[in-house]
């Protein structure tokens, strides 16, 4: 299947590592121009380098960004239009907010996960929607969790957000589908990547058991027996923002090898 992405401009955030760098990669390897941020400018150095090395396409660029300040994605915008152009794609991910129930969370961390789990995607959509509309082609795919689906027990600023997430991600593809705009929501389940390892220890020093067996005890929930890799999660998003996908609006996907029992 072509997927019509040689020489598509790609915006992914919080793509220095995870399933972030994955989804560039699988980008890069479909020939895309991908632009790379995170708050780290070592690791997306590195992650640029790897991706590079990996798929042989040298057009992966990057600059640090921290997606709750407003300033800060202001700037990498300004930057992405100077050096590559106008995003035709843009995948919003961040990382997840503080795990935690409703005694356990103050004002001031839902406020900090509404800026960087929310907000900052509201503000990215914001700056892509002029240059999609006026070329009359846009895809902006949304990365949440499999909290949009079923919450998850002592995740409640993920599950609030993430909710909200899907709401911005439908109203975005009703208000845009007339200009060739699709807008999606994927949530991974437990993919391995440094969040599940850090919920998984977690869980683990508040039940005071070892991470192993937490690890073990979630894997046999899965009908799969195993966490996903990051690599079959890009495909999906990859595929979702795509030319091949023509029709794809407004939907909610959590790829988690069957784990949610959820209709």
């Amino acid at each position: 299947m072509d997927l019509k992405l040689n020489n598509k401009r790609v915006l992914v955030m919080a793509s220095s590592k995870g399933l972030g760098k994955a989804i560039a990669t699988e980008f890069a390897r479909e020939g895309a121009d991908v632009f790379l941020t995170s708050r780290s400018e070592k690791s997306l150095s590195a992650a640029a380098d790897e991706i590079r090395h990996e798929t042989g396409n040298d057009r992966i660029r990057f600059s640090p960004c921290d997606m709750s300040s407003a300033d800060e994605l202001r700037d990498l915008f300004s930057e992405v239009r100077q050096t590559m152009g106008d995003p035709d794609i843009l995948i919003n991910n961040t990382g997840g907010p503080k795990a935690g129930g409703f005694d356990g969370v103050t004002d001031g961390d839902w406020m900090h996960a509404f800026e960087q789990n929310l907000l900052s995607y509201a503000r990215t959509v914001r700056e892509v929607l002029p240059a999609m509309k006026k070329n009359g082609w846009g895809r902006i795919v949304n990365i949440s969790s499999s909290s949009t689906k079923e919450v998850i027990d002592n995740l409640i600023l993920s599950n609030t957000m993430r909710a909200g997430m899907v709401g911005l991600s439908k109203s975005l593809a009703r208000e845009f589908a007339g200009d060739h705009i699709l807008v999606n929501t994927v949530g991974p389940g437990r993919i391995e990547t440094d969040r599940i390892l850090e919920l998984d220890s977690v869980t683990a020093d508040r039940l005071g058991v070892g991470i192993n067996e937490i690890t073990k005890e979630q894997q046999s929930r899965i009908p799969m027996g195993r966490y996903g890799r990051p690599d079959e999660f890009a495909r999906a998003v990859v595929f979702l923002a795509s030319g091949a996908n023509t029709y794809l609006t407004g939907q909610s996907l959590v790829i988690d090898g069957g784990m949610l029992k959820a209709l």
